[in-house]
């Protein structure tokens, strides 16, 4: 029987954090939520967390700005994984402090997932929220805890249903917009594989210490390879408009702060090509489906035909 631990997810009502919560109730690892009592009585997040119960994840009240109740949920298991939403990684530092005082866990899986923050070109304000990112790393790595940082790339369930085209709910089937000239490559996971290969990763000594990519060789496209496939899955050819480089880089300078931010990483990803630059070496990290070849995950092929 494969070993298991006692995994406590922090950030489990969240977009991914709910995917992870189901992933690890599935494997048979006894699964912790940290909930606040707020959240309970929340009508959509309390039904949520009142289904995980149901299916036998256990509720440990407490909160991330409670320093008591963190370490009091944190010794009753053996690893943490964070999903905490962008406002609050940098906050993760508490988790880490709380971590250290309950001396008793064996891998603290950080709210990553996105990019790889230390292999970065985004510009503002994308860079500096990755840089609060590696901040919190470098905290984990200097408290000697047990690390996986897990790399995600896109998730699927932003990124595909509209082509990232502005107002749209269905992938374009007239014109589509590409960003800079739509080469570069990147990556886009399923949330539920994701989860799938977060929970397959707690009890694997090959991730210790290591960074976890999600870069299956069919799920790595450029744009232009993305509306290609989508041109045969439709049997017509789309009028294609590409935006320059520096015009991308204006539109980000002109828009509301919180456009900026979202804007900045699809510029990472699709004009700079931030997910796929670089190599993954053995001395820092491993690749997800190379290292678990019987996860059979959903293909950016097989995603789209729902939209067919």
């Amino acid at each position: 029987m494969a070993e298991t631990s006692k995994i406590l997810i922090i950030g489990g009502t969240g977009h991914i954090g709910k995917f992870i919560v189901e992933a690890s109730l599935k494997s048979g690892n006894p699964t912790f939520l940290l909930v606040r009592e707020a959240t309970v009585s929340d009508p959509v997040k309390g039904k949520l967390i009142e289904s995980f119960k149901n299916a036998g994840a256990t509720a440990l009240y407490g909160d991330l700005y409670d320093h008591r109740s963190l370490v009091t949920a944190i010794k009753q298991v053996d690893v943490v994984i964070s999903t905490v939403g962008y406002g609050q990684v940098v906050d993760q530092v508490k988790i880490v402090d709380a971590i250290k005082e309950a001396g008793s866990i064996k891998r603290f899986f950080p709210s990553e997932f996105g990019n790889d923050v230390d292999r970065s070109r985004a510009v503002e304000p994308a860079k500096s929220a990755f840089e609060e990112k590696a901040r919190v790393r470098r905290v984990i790595e200097a408290e000697g805890i047990p690390y996986t940082y897990l790399i995600s790339n896109c998730f699927a369930g932003y990124f595909l249903p509209n082509f990232l085209q502005s107002g749209a709910t269905t992938p374009p089937k007239d014109k589509v917009t590409i960003l800079g000239h739509g080469n570069p490559k990147a990556v886009f996971n399923k949330e539920k594989d994701i989860a799938t290969y977060t929970i397959k990763a707690v009890n694997d000594p090959r991730t210790l210490n290591k960074i976890l990519y999600i870069r299956p060789p069919a799920n790595t496209l450029s744009f232009n390879d993305l509306v290609s496939l989508w041109e045969k899955k439709i049997g017509k050819t789309i009028e294609k408009e590409y935006v320059t480089d520096e015009q991308v880089l204006k539109n980000i300078q002109d828009a509301p702060i919180q456009l900026q931010y979202i804007l900045s990483i699809v510029h990472s990803i699709f004009v700079k090509g931030d997910q796929t630059f670089f190599e993954i070496e053995p001395s820092f990290g491993v690749e997800a489906s190379e290292l678990y070849p019987n996860v059979k995950y959903t293909t950016v092929d097989e995603y789209l035909d729902q939209f067919v």
